[in-house]
């Protein structure tokens, strides 16, 4: 499954590469945003999958105790 910043990263590729072609520099500069927006959702998913992991773990290791 694609992360939930995916479809911001699209958008915002698609919106710098048109800005390219047009020579739109405001466009390109929101493509830029938006594709960091995404990248930013991504990396807090993962940091939230990896504090559920660890929290998982800890349950575990106190059980066994």
């Amino acid at each position: 499954m694609a992360g939930k910043g995916a479809k911001d990263k699209m958008k915002g590729k698609a919106k710098q590469v048109t800005g390219k072609i047009t020579g739109d520099d405001r466009l390109k500069a929101e493509g830029r945003m938006e594709e960091a927006k995404g990248k930013a959702k991504d990396t807090m998913d993962d940091a939230g999958e990896n504090i559920r992991g660890t929290k998982e773990s800890l349950k575990r290791r106190t059980e066994r105790s």
